[in-house]
């Protein structure tokens, strides 16, 4: 027992260590925001650069929400999205002797003998942990994936932080109640600690992928990972960026295997990869030497949703495709959403109509068709915050939140790209034939094969 409580008292130690940080970093900023909010203060641009600045240098989940919070539009004023969005994969990296501690954790004290080499510095650095470049002896590159040290408890003292902040939201701006968004980020960021079942999630994707060529999902190496240690292949390619002024078929034919690597596996299995934004992308090269596909690299943010959820999706679509009101309430239903009035399902329909709005018109188009990129959605989402304070509460159902999310991510990947398809070809190729039926027992089949339980439908969707 007098392990157990000293284990105890350390991360309860660790959590109070946290919530100091989280709160002396955070907590002038946000009273400046709020200010901005109430009282139309001036320095927003000054205070949204000094909060990523404090969030950036923290490491943990804390980082991880602003990125997600960045990614709602009208969630936060523009300048403290853009500061906010730099923060992807920019995370200060733990130096070489604290990598060294943390190995010998992972794998024990001849942890290195394992390798045929192991890069010192991080190749990247991320919110829960940083990724080095190895060798295996075969002569096999591997990409190694550690989590920082003491994840749990910044998790934990993290999201405490979060359901404050929500909670002070919902008391400034009632109009949208983010209780179930805390759920659902909770339960995803959890995960995200377990390594284990993040690679359960790549082997998952190799299942679910294995007949898409231009989608490339790396091998796990389960005798070099741990519940918080993942080795994987190391998948060679380039930055998108690097392609957004390369000619229309590189960009065309990029963005097509970003879409099928989105919408496939959720339309046929009923799994998203959750955090789309360019850093989990690169480009693999064909045997010409042309960009061939993509190399799919992080599955710690993995959603696994109920068929049902799913079959929302697809009746949502066609009740806007043919303007059949009971088809588009079932589809909200499905999700979730309750207590919908006529008006409420109007407002509702103002972002459906633009999350949609790619697929709906069977014609080449880009995917913000004349929008700047800086404005992609902002419209629409003040529209529908505005009519919610009048029209609303409502409650963003605990399954939407990652959809949402995964949505607006992909579509600010393929603003990059600005790549000209028939987005509505698409997707109809992913829904073709689609049964709720036939999902449900693909999911199950391939969850079983890796390992993984069937999703439980939330309360609301029960």
């Amino acid at each position: 027992m007098d392990a157990m409580d000293d284990l105890e008292k350390n991360r309860f130690t660790a959590r109070a260590r946290r919530y100091a940080r989280v709160g002396a970093n955070v907590g002038g900023v946000a009273a400046r925001m709020a200010a901005t909010r109430l009282m139309g203060a001036s320095d927003r641009e000054a205070s949204a650069v000094e909060l990523a600045a404090a969030l950036g240098n923290l490491k943990g989940p804390i980082m991880k929400v602003a990125q997600l919070m960045a990614t709602i539009p009208d969630l936060l004023p523009p300048e403290y999205t853009a500061e906010l969005a730099k923060l992807q994969n920019e995370a200060p990296p733990m130096g070489w002797a604290f990598v060294k501690r943390r190995m010998q954790a992972e794998l024990g004290a001849a942890w290195e003998q394992k390798f045929a080499s192991f890069e010192h510095h991080p190749a990247a650095a991320a919110s829960l942990g940083q990724v080095h470049r190895a060798k295996a002896h075969s002569g096999a590159a591997l990409a190694c994936k550690l989590q920082y040290a003491d994840m749990q408890s910044a998790v934990e003292a993290d999201l405490q932080q979060l359901g404050w902040l929500f909670a002070i939201h919902r008391r400034m701006d009632p109009a949208i109640d983010t209780s179930e968004m805390l759920k659902e980020i909770a339960s995803r960021v959890r995960e995200e600690l377990d390594y284990e079942r993040e690679a359960k999630h790549v082997a998952l994707y190799r299942t679910v992928l294995a007949d898409a060529p231009e989608i490339r999902v790396p091998n796990v190496w389960p005798e070099l990972s741990t519940k918080r240690l993942i080795t994987l292949d190391w998948l060679e390619g380039r930055k998108l960026l690097e392609f957004k002024s390369a000619d229309i078929e590189v960009r065309n034919r990029l963005t097509a295997a970003l879409y099928r690597a989105w919408w496939y596996p959720f339309s046929r299995f009923g799994v998203i990869h959750g955090d789309p934004h360019l850093g989990n992308y690169t480009a693999f090269a064909g045997d010409d030497g042309a960009p061939a596909g993509i190399n799919l690299l992080d599955y710690g943010c993995i959603r696994i949703f109920p068929p049902g959820f799913v079959s929302g999706v697809v009746d949502l679509y066609h009740g806007l495709l043919k303007n059949d009101r009971d088809l588009i309430v079932q589809g909200y239903e499905a999700w979730g959403f309750r207590g919908l009035t006529n008006e409420l399902i109007d407002v509702l329909n103002i972002w459906a109509r633009f999350i949609f709005g790619p697929v709906m018109e069977d014609r080449v188009r880009t995917i913000a068709d004349g929008v700047k990129p800086a404005e992609y959605g902002r419209r629409e989402a003040f529209v529908v915050h505005q009519a919610l304070k009048e029209k609303g509460p409502v409650t963003i159902p605990q399954e939407f939140v990652f959809m949402d999310r995964a949505a607006i991510g992909l579509g600010g990947v393929f603003l990059h790209l600005q790549a000209k398809l028939n987005f509505h070809n698409l997707f109809n190729e992913a829904i073709e034939h689609f049964a709720v039926e036939e999902l449900a027992e693909r999911q199950r089949a391939a969850l079983a094969g890796v390992g993984l339980k069937p999703p439980v439908p939330s309360v609301r969707q029960s």
